[in-house]
């Protein structure tokens, strides 16, 4: 009999703090669709604490959100959530 926690698959200690950086097309909804997939996955997170930046050349922007992650399955389905968005061309 093993004497791992279950959640030994991880490397992280829940909760945490964890950013996720998206990024997509420089597009006036991909901001709001962004905190509205997080909110569903973290309601505690504070939208006004996301970091935007635009590309050099302005058809890119990178939104940073720190949530406090609470576990993997979450992380999981908030990274399965905006990948799978139109808008979204890279989540980290």
């Amino acid at each position: 009999m093993s004497d791992t926690p279950p959640q030994a698959d991880t490397l992280f200690e829940f909760p945490c703090a964890f950013p996720i950086k998206i990024m997509g097309l420089a597009d006036n909804a991909l901001a709001q669709t962004v905190l509205e997939v997080v909110l569903s996955h973290a309601p505690d997170f504070d939208g006004a604490t996301m970091e935007m930046r635009a590309s050099s050349g302005g058809k890119y922007v990178s939104l940073t959100c720190t949530i406090n992650a609470t576990s993997r399955p979450q992380l999981d389905a908030l990274y399965q959530e905006l990948s799978s968005h139109p808008l979204v061309k890279v989540v980290l």
